[in-house]
């Protein structure tokens, strides 16, 4: 297994983490496996989303900001970030991606995104390739 910091720089974002977890497949040299990411966090997440647009990936944080606003009146969290502990539920914290060819097996238009739901700050990711 394998620790990797990621810094992220907003409250809310989201940060493409394809080429780094690329890399991680070729130096490990496994040709076919699984590559599983593991974020050790209960405010942050790991998706997989399009990567083509970044349209997509703005409307995608606006709609968990809608769906979980950052304040609200019922909230009892004494630290005030409950609204990313829920955005961390429901985006889930761990991935895995099929290494076909030495390479990240994914669609046209996918990337593996680190989610960022209480930053800035500075993160872990576990990574673990077989």
């Amino acid at each position: 297994m394998k620790e990797i910091t990621i810094t992220t720089h907003a409250r809310d974002e989201l940060v493409d983490i394809t080429d780094l977890v690329r890399r991680e497949v070729r130096t490990a040299g496994v040709r076919d496996g699984v590559v599983t990411l593991f974020v050790p966090h209960t405010t942050a997440g790991i998706t997989i989303q399009e990567n083509a647009d970044p349209d997509v990936v703005h409307d995608l944080l606006l709609a968990l900001e809608r769906a979980v606003p950052w304040q609200s009146r019922d909230y009892r969290h004494a630290e005030g970030n409950t609204a990313a502990h829920v955005k961390a539920s429901l985006v889930g914290n761990s991935a895995q991606v099929l290494i076909h060819n030495g390479d990240l097996a994914l669609g046209t238009w996918q990337a593996v995104y680190f989610c960022e739901f209480d930053g800035p700050r500075s993160r872990r990711l576990w990574l673990r390739v077989g």
